[in-house]
C-alpha cells in the first residue's frame, strides 16, 4: 500500500513472463530440455527409427524400378509397382530356393574352414610371439563384436534379422505405393513458409537415394559375378558361395570389402598355397576394377561421398546401432548431405535477397 508520499515501484518477479529477461531464459531452458528429450528418444527408439529409414531406402529403390519400367511400359504407376514388387519377390524366392538346396552345406563347410584357418594362423602367430598365449579365435571374435551397441543384440539373431528385414520390406512397399501421401503429411506439420523448401529437399533426397542405391546394386552384382567366376577358374573351393557373400557384403562400402577379402583369402589358402595366392590376386583384381572403373562411373551419376566420411560414419553407427546402423550409414550420410546443402543454398538465397533490398 502507498502512504500518500509517493508511488512505490515494483519489479517483475521470477514468475512474471512479462519480463523480457525471464521470458528469454525460459525459452532457452525449454530448448535445452527439448534437445535432451530428443536425444533420449532417438537412443531408446533407435531400432524402430532405423527400420523406418530402411523402409524409406527400400521405397526409393522400388520407386527407381517403377520409374525405369515407365520408360518402356506406358501403364499406371500402380501396375508398374506391382510388376516390380513381383519380380523382386520372385528373385528372392529363387535365391532362397537355390541357397537352401545348393549353399546350405557350403555355408557349414565355410564356417569350419574359416575357423580352422584362423586357428592355424593364431598358432603360427603364437609360436613367433606376435600374439599372447591363450588368445584364440573365440576370444578375438568376442573382442571384435563387443563394441557393438544394444541394438545388435536385438537384431543379431536370425529371427530378429528376418523379422526386421520383413518389416523394412513392408514399410518400403507401403511408402512406395503412395509416397506423396506421407510427404504431404509431414509437410502439413511444418509452417507454410517452409513447405516449398521441404518439398524441394525431399525431392532431391529421393533422387539421391535412387542413384546411390542403383550404383550400389550395380556394384554388388558385378563384384559377386566376377568373384564367383574368377574363383571357380582358379580352383578356390565354395566359389559360388563366396561370390554371393562378396556381392551381399558390397552393400557395405569399405567394411564389406575387407570382410569378403578375409573370407576369400582364408578359403583360398585352405586349398593350398598356390590357390591362396590366386585368391589374393582375384580379390585385388576385383577391388581394383571396382575402385577404378565401377565406382568412378557410378559416382558421376550418383552422390559423391568422401570415403573417409563414409567409413567414419559406418564405424560410429555400427558401434551405436549395430549391423542395421552399419548397413544404413551410407544412405543416412547421403540424406544429411542433401539436407545441409539445401539449407545452405536457402540461406544464401535469403542473404542475397536481403542484400538486394538494402541496395535498392
Amino acid at each position: 500500500m502507498s502512504d500518500g508520499a509517493g508511488t512505490r515501484e515494483e519489479a517483475p518477479g521470477p514468475t512474471d513472463n512479462s519480463d523480457p529477461l525471464t521470458l528469454r531464459e525460459f525459452k532457452r531452458a525449454i530448448v535445452w530440455v527439448a534437445v535432451v528429450v530428443a536425444v533420449l528418444l532417438l537412443w531408446f527408439l533407435s531400432e524402430p527409427l532405423l527400420l523406418i529409414i530402411g523402409g524409406i531406402v527400400v521405397a526409393q529403390m522400388l520407386d527407381g524400378g517403377v520409374r525405369l519400367l515407365g520408360r518402356i511400359l506406358p501403364v499406371g504407376r500402380g501396375i508398374r509397382l506391382a510388376i516390380v514388387a513381383t519380380l523382386v519377390a520372385a528373385a528372392m524366392v529363387a535365391f532362397l530356393a537355390f541357397a537352401g538346396t545348393q549353399l546350405t552345406g557350403q555355408a557349414q563347410a565355410l564356417q569350419s574352414v574359416v575357423t580352422h584357418q584362423l586357428q592355424s594362423w593364431m598358432d603360427w602367430a603364437h609360436e613367433r610371439g606376435f600374439l599372447p598365449a591363450g588368445s584364440g579365435v573365440s576370444e578375438i571374435g568376442q573382442q571384435l563384436m563387443g563394441s557393438f551397441g544394444k541394438v545388435t543384440a536385438a537384431l543379431g539373431t536370425a529371427l530378429g534379422a528376418l523379422s526386421s528385414m520383413a518389416m523394412i520390406l513392408v514399410l518400403g512397399l507401403f511408402i512406395a505405393m503412395e509416397p506423396r501421401l506421407y510427404e504431404r503429411g509431414i509437410a502439413w506439420m511444418l509452417p507454410m513458409a517452409n513447405r516449398e523448401s521441404f518439398y524441394e529437399t525431399t525431392k532431391e533426397m529421393g533422387s539421391t537415394l535412387r542413384r546411390l542405391m542403383a550404383g550400389r546394386l550395380l556394384g554388388m552384382a558385378l563384384e559377386g559375378v566376377f568373384v564367383a567366376i574368377a574363383l571357380e577358374i582358379v580352383g578356390v573351393p565354395m566359389a559360388t558361395l563366396l561370390g554371393i557373400l562378396t556381392g551381399l557384403l558390397a552393400f557395405l562400402p569399405n567394411i564389406g570389402a575387407i570382410v569378403s577379402g578375409v573370407l576369400i583369402v582364408l578359403v583360398g589358402f585352405s586349398a593350398g598355397t598356390d590357390t591362396g595366392i590366386w585368391a589374393i590376386v582375384v580379390y585385388v583384381s576385383v577391388q581394383t576394377f571396382d575402385g577404378y572403373v565401377v565406382v568412378p562411373m557410378v559416382a558421376r551419376r550418383s552422390v559423391d561421398l568422401p570415403p573417409a566420411l563414409v567409413l567414419g560414419c559406418q564405424l560410429l553407427f555400427g558401434a551405436l546401432f549395430g549391423i542395421l546402423g552399419l548397413a544404413l550409414a551410407d544412405p543416412m550420410v547421403a540424406m544429411v548431405k542433401v539436407l545441409l546443402e539445401k539449407s545452405s543454398a536457402l540461406k544464401a538465397e535469403k542473404a542475397e535477397a536481403a542484400a538486394a533490398e538494402e541496395a535498392a
